[in-house]
């Protein structure tokens, strides 16, 4: 078991020979394997345990267990207490998720306290096994098919290439205790229900399966490689980098064998999904300025392009509007024209298109996101207004503040696109000329 551990580690370059390294360790069968095999190898350990405070006695049975398994192997060991079920309901997250956030934070403190090399972590086949199939009940492209990944940034599982029953047998050879975690048995938890449940059903199908699962996890991991490789070297011919981000060749990526699978591979790892990826697809050959959107990033179509940014890159930049060149696409589709002030002039009540006089407009106008402490003179009113305020009054969500764009001329607030003009630009008698600035409302999707 110690050699096919080593022999994995050097496989996936996990970790050089007598490291430091920070061993989380709960005290159940897993990690206390993980803990010997390691220290049985000559690396330096470091034992890491988190008492989440989540089954009451049991998890301080379980912080004592550790403490004296640390003493005996004298091994040099850090303990810590977390308010789990407090930090996730102030961050509005689940239990799981808390107790993963607590744990992997504290563990890279240590790591770095220590200037340790890696946090070895003891997921084992039967986890991967367990994944997969979670993943293809979610709906997964082809790298959720690959399990656990044996690294994660400093994060290593030097025992994903080892069976619970191999852990389990290893712990009855050398005779090492370890603590029981009784939440193990219910099915609250999906990953459970997965565990106890679904597979033992899968077993009465095939005793053999989670042999062929683990296997065909490997398999995939092959192909994940061979397509990475074939997808880098698409990438340099369809996609290119932009301001803040990148953009994508509309017309090289519609000549790729499989255009959906590209693109989810390309940008699915800034949050999108499938299904927005599918609608993305069908708006290939449709209009521009079409917007979709992710947590964290922002995706416009434009004429040739799909352009990808942060939504902190987005809210950044400025955009101008020269002379010269009255329509933009990016960061919206705008258009600026000179009309006449005829007798069939009409003054625009949309609120999509507005008409301001010309002679109070200085260009380069300028489009940004609004930042606080902007204020503006809303139409039809004397006084200064914060756009804040504004938003506020006519009660605008999150999401909807988020998206406001401002039209500037010089430091003054022209438009908040969509929503009010400024009412030291509005059209009056003695307004000569004309400017008709109309904003083409994308599709948020």
């Amino acid at each position: 078991m110690q050699y096919k551990v080593q022999s994995y580690i050097e496989k996936q370059q996990l970790l050089s020979p007598g490291v430091s390294l920070i061993v989380g360790v709960s005290g159940g069968a897993d990690s206390v394997a993980l803990l010997h095999i390691l220290h049985s190898l000559g690396y330096n350990c470091i034992i890491a345990h988190c008492n989440f405070k989540l089954r009451k006695d049991e998890s301080d049975r379980d912080e004592i267990f550790v403490r004296t398994l640390a003493d005996e192997m004298k091994i040099p060991a850090h303990f810590i207490d977390f308010k789990t079920v407090e930090y996730a309901g102030a961050h509005k997250i689940s239990i799981e998720m808390a107790a993963r956030e607590l744990r992997y934070t504290w563990f890279e403190k240590l790591r770095l306290q220590y200037d340790a090399t890696a946090i070895a972590v003891a997921h084992h086949a039967d986890d991967s096994i367990e994944t997969l199939l979670m993943n293809l009940v979610r709906g997964t492209g082809l790298r959720g098919m690959t399990g656990i990944p044996p690294r994660n940034g400093k994060v290593v599982r030097p025992l994903l290439c080892c069976s619970r029953e191999e852990i389990l047998a290893y712990l009855m050879k050398y005779d090492l205790a370890f603590v029981e975690d009784s939440t193990n048995a219910s099915s609250d938890y999906t990953r459970n229900k997965f565990r106890n449940e679904v597979l033992p059903l899968l077993e009465e199908i095939n005793p053999s399966v989670r042999r062929v699962l683990y296997e065909t996890i490997q398999r995939f991991e092959g192909i994940q490689a061979v397509f990475q490789q074939a997808l880098t070297d698409n990438r340099l011919e369809i996609v290119e980098n932009s301001s803040g981000g990148f953009k994508i060749d509309i017309d090289k990526l519609k000549l790729q064998a499989d255009v959906p699978t590209v693109l989810y591979e390309l940008i699915s790892p800034y949050g999108f999904h499938p299904d927005q990826i599918l609608s993305i697809v069908k708006q290939l050959d449709g209009e521009s300025g079409k917007l979709f959107y992710s947590d964290s990033h922002r995706l416009i179509k434009d004429r040739s392009y799909l352009i990808i940014n942060a939504k902190s890159e987005i809210n950044s930049h400025e955009y101008r509007i020269d002379e010269n060149n009255l329509e933009i696409f990016e960061p919206v589709h705008l258009r600026i024209k000179h009309v006449e002030r005829n007798s069939d002039f009409v003054i625009s009540r949309e609120a999509d298109r507005i008409h301001v006089d010309a002679d109070k407009i200085q260009f380069p106008l300028t489009i940004r996101h609004w930042n606080e402490g902007d204020s503006f003179v809303p139409f039809g009113m004397q006084g200064r207004k914060k756009v804040s305020d504004f938003f506020i009054d006519i009660k605008l969500n999150l999401n909807e503040k988020d998206q406001a764009l401002l039209l500037l001329s010089g430091d003054d607030i022209v438009w908040i696109l969509g929503y009010r003009t400024d009412n030291r630009f509005r059209i009056s008698d003695k307004t000569k000329r004309v400017l008709e600035i109309t904003y083409y409302k994308s599709t948020v999707i």
